[in-house]
């Protein structure tokens, strides 16, 4: 009897070990999944949260920062920059030295970027330029000079230049009813703006045969050198109906130059860009024609399109900013558009 009860109480130990046992690993089992999925949760919630905080670094490659319009796209990219979160610029100045922005190109892809924004020194280094970014894999976005082989590139934004030549042309046609002698003032040789704002400008004389250019130069964007220019126009001695400038720096120029030399009011001045400095010269009638190149546009709108090509997103491939015709009459539109 004794022994049957100890077997029994034998017996009866042992299957409560078991059931613990068994109630051990089974609860183990389920805390220990629960832990890993909470945990494999906590994981994947906080690389969305990593993704979704990523910095993204754009390299904008600009070709001189003491150009005035140029200072003016540049304060639209800072726009732009400071509505978004957790996107860094880097500005680089070139100089307006071709080299120096290829050098500056290579320094942001070995930085690894996400993304690249330039506006070229120059048309023909840009190509390599283009071509450096896409071998690294680095989206780049061209902005404000168009060049052949700029379709290589993620993007272009800008204006077409040719339209800005012959909208200022235009009204000086209007201006001078179809005759006079006529003084072209060009930016940098070789820029695609210069070559084709005075190809449009040419086209529209082409079309008025009591027209005609009568002298022709550069002084590469700069009002100092327009100045310089057109006093050497002003001492050739021949007629000058009207100064029609590749943009407003160069026209300022010329008009200080002519205003020295009290000949200012018997020539028509035209420019583009409508700059700040520009509207207040067509609002006291000494510049009487520019044309609005949307500086702030460009910038936001390139600035933008490389945000969007750095996290994986379609961009268009063209992204144009139009041309705005301004004189005397609308001028104080565009001067608000400068105050916001």
């Amino acid at each position: 009897m004794k022994a049957t009860k100890i077997s029994v109480l034998f017996l009866s130990l042992i299957c409560l070990t078991l059931v613990f046992a068994g109630c051990s690993n089974g609860g183990g089992s389920t805390a220990q999944g629960t832990a890993d999925k909470a945990a494999s949760s906590d994981s994947k919630q906080a690389g969305g949260t990593s993704n979704d905080n990523k910095k993204i670094v754009i390299g904008a490659a600009l070709p001189d920062f003491s150009d005035k319009w140029l200072s003016y796209l540049q304060e639209g990219m800072k726009k732009y920059q400071s509505t978004q979160q957790n996107v860094d610029v880097t500005y680089v100045d070139a100089q307006n030295d071709a080299n120096k922005q290829l050098s500056q190109i290579e320094t942001l892809i070995s930085q690894k970027v996400n993304a690249i924004v330039i506006v070229p020194v120059d048309t023909v280094s840009a190509v390599d330029m283009v071509d450096r970014a896409n071998k690294a894999n680095i989206p780049i976005v061209v902005v404000n000079r168009w060049f052949e082989g700029v379709d290589k590139a993620t993007a272009y934004v800008g204006s077409e230049s040719i339209k800005a030549g012959t909208m200022q042309m235009e009204q000086v046609v209007k201006l001078l009813n179809g005759k006079g002698n006529i003084a072209i003032m060009n930016g940098q040789l070789g820029q695609e703006a210069e070559i084709k704002r005075t190809e449009g400008n040419k086209q529209i004389i082409a079309n008025n045969p009591d027209m005609k250019v009568v002298l022709e130069g550069t002084a590469s964007w700069d009002r100092a050198k327009g100045m310089a220019l057109m006093e050497n126009w002003l001492n050739s001695g021949k007629k000058i109906d009207a100064v029609v400038s590749n943009n407003d720096e160069m026209a300022i120029g010329a008009i200080m130059a002519a205003e020295a030399a009290g000949k200012a009011k018997n020539i028509i001045f035209a420019g583009v860009d409508a700059t700040p400095d520009a509207l207040e010269f067509v609002k006291s009638g000494k510049l009487q024609v520019t044309v609005y190149q949307n500086a702030d546009g460009q910038g936001q709108s390139g600035l933008e399109t490389a945000i969007k090509a750095a996290k994986g997103e379609a961009v268009e491939k063209n992204v144009w900013v139009p041309y705005e015709l301004v004189t005397k009459d609308n001028v104080e539109e565009y001067v608000k558009k400068w105050a916001k």
